[in-house]
């Protein structure tokens, strides 16, 4: 068989693999979403743009030039194919989408290194024009050097709250409040284990104090009540730690609750999947080396499960080294056990950051708040199918509801839609299954779509 790998996404972790790959002599195919390397963490501005990366990425500015620097170097080792949207994977093939035309990859070996979205649960006034994610607010300011509003609050947990926080703040806007639905308890709790990555932990006690000092309000123990404003955001009403309502005049809210792997491509490649109580998500499965229950299909980074940027570089070179044991290629199995071992010790770390930023499980969601964006079906309609008996599982209740049916395929709502029929059915969130995913993964031109179907 001709050795064809394939990897999916150019941020951290499809960026090493690569340069793995390249220095054992392959030369991979590099599809990569973004117009230039770097994923979501290292997103590179457009040509011309004239921020510096100390600006850009803070603290982690060397990481981010060092990623952007390793890719730049495999420039004429790997075939790599920028503003490339994988929205299927079957039969050892990728549809991709380039600058409007449609084209089919195939692959002998598959690493899937797709990253992370952010989480979000709705609330009242979740849908008003100015609320973007965490991430879409880093986007705006990374790539476009521009800020989604003029006062802006941030609203979640999680590590990118605060960092999102400062990086605005930082670079001149002006930040309402930060509103953390953790509590400081919680952080408290989970010092012991931050503090075998103090390089870590000072560096968040640093955006923290840095916002502080520079009159940003912080709050913890949070809970949103209701954006308010019709044609735009206009203030946001919460609970606060205590127990007391208050409002915030604002024209902007960044928020996420923290972040969830992007698992669409793996599950069409028939990867099995098992819920991971920490994620709160389900993942597919893999080994330590990043392999999966589909032979020559392997995962790596945050789109197998959440562990950050470093751990990301480390699983993509693993993931790498196991491919070309697998293809009986030389490969160093000393080097692959060190990787191993310090994502490891990364993993112990995850578990504190989870416990110092747990997700909300007791979010409460009214019945007439919309759930599904898409298809505009209210979390009131899933409760309905799921308390009548009609549905006990996540994709009868798309069936009955349509949740999940819509262009973002559940990628937006099937957080939200589990912890409903969850809560509806009294049962714990793995016992609602989870939404399976169709192609296309993302939205593409319906002639596309069409053509692809006629082939068959």
């Amino acid at each position: 068989m001709t050795l064809q790998p394939v990897i999916v996404g150019a941020g951290p972790a499809g960026v090493r693999a690569a340069q793995a790959l390249a220095a054992a002599g392959v030369r991979p195919v590099v599809l990569d979403e973004a117009p230039r390397a770097g994923g979501q963490i290292y997103r590179q501005p457009p040509a011309g743009f004239t921020r510096g990366k100390a600006k850009l990425y803070g603290s982690e500015h060397r990481k981010a030039d060092a990623i952007h620097r390793a890719m730049d170097l495999l420039a004429d080792k790997v075939d790599y194919r920028p503003g490339s949207l994988v929205w299927n994977c079957e039969g050892g093939v990728l549809d991709v989408v380039r600058d409007g035309v449609a084209d089919s990859v195939p692959f002998s070996h598959l690493i899937l290194a797709t990253g992370a979205a952010d989480r979000v649960l709705p609330f009242p006034g979740w849908l008003t024009p100015g609320v973007y994610t965490l991430g879409g607010a880093q986007v705006a300011l990374k790539y476009q050097g521009c800020v989604i509003g003029a006062h802006t609050v941030f609203l979640g947990t999680g590590p990118l709250l605060y960092l999102v926080a400062y990086q605005y703040a930082r670079a001149g806007a002006r930040v309402a409040a930060v509103l953390d639905t953790s509590r400081f308890a919680d952080q408290l709790a989970a010092l012991p284990g931050m503090l075998t990555a103090p390089a870590l932990l000072a560096r968040g006690v640093y955006y923290m104090a840095w916002l502080r000092a520079r009159g940003v309000p912080i709050e913890t123990g949070v809970r949103p009540l209701e954006v308010q404003g019709t044609e735009r955001v206009t203030g946001l009403r919460y609970r606060n730690g205590a127990g007391r309502e208050k409002q915030l005049d604002c024209d902007a809210v960044g928020y996420g609750l923290a972040l969830r792997s992007e698992t669409q491509l793996a599950s069409l490649a028939g990867c099995e999947f098992a819920f991971d109580a920490r994620d709160r998500n389900w993942l597919p499965r893999r080994d330590a080396a990043g392999r999966s229950s589909v032979p020559g299909v392997y995962l790596a980074g945050d789109g197998a499960g959440i562990a950050g940027a470093d751990a990301a570089e480390l699983a993509g070179e693993r993931a790498a080294l196991a491919l070309l044991q697998d293809a009986r290629l030389p490969s160093d199995q000393a080097r692959a056990q060190r990787l191993e071992d310090r994502m490891i010790r990364i993993d112990r770390v995850r578990d504190a950051l989870e416990r110092a930023f747990p997700f909300p499980a007791d979010w409460s969601i009214a019945d007439d708040t919309m759930l599904c964006r898409c298809e505009e079906i209210t979390a009131g309609a899933l409760r309905e199918v799921a308390r009548s008996g009609a549905a006990t599982e996540l994709n009868r209740a798309k069936a009955l509801t349509r949740v999940g049916m819509g262009r973002c395929q559940g990628r937006v709502c099937g957080a939200a839609a589990a912890e409903v029929m969850s809560q509806a059915l009294g049962v714990a969130p793995q016992a609602v299954g989870r939404l399976r995913s169709q192609p296309p993964v993302k939205p593409i031109p319906i002639q596309l779509a069409l053509a692809k179907e006629a082939r068959r």
